[in-house]
């Protein structure tokens, strides 16, 4: 089980026979509470050092038993070298997952 950190989701990143099993929801935001326990897909420096993690440029592919929280960015668009969001910008975090086959259990 792998849980990943990332400020995008594609659909590339779920096999397209996974696609009908890809479950979304709104959640709290998990850094603090994974405690380092994630691996970091944030592939651009400026947004993973507002989100508090590390920068890594990596594509990532979804299997049943990983976690992926998504920090999706609400504002205006940032000029390089932001550290800081903008008064009113944000981050909401959503939660994705493959809900479990149990036609082959």
């Amino acid at each position: 089980m792998t849980t990943f950190i990332a400020n995008a989701f594609s659909l590339n990143m779920v096999a397209e026979a996974d696609l009908p099993r890809l479950r979304m929801v709104a959640c709290a935001e998990p850094t603090r509470t994974l405690n380092g326990r994630f691996v970091s897909a944030v592939g651009h420096a400026d947004t993973a050092a507002i989100l508090g993690v590390p920068c890594n440029r990596v594509s990532i592919t979804l299997t049943q038993s990983d976690w992926l929280y998504v920090a999706q960015y609400k504002g205006p668009r940032l000029p390089e070298g932001t550290t800081t969001l903008p008064y009113g910008a944000s981050f909401s975090w959503v939660s994705i997952w493959l809900e479990r086959d149990d036609t082959t259990a």
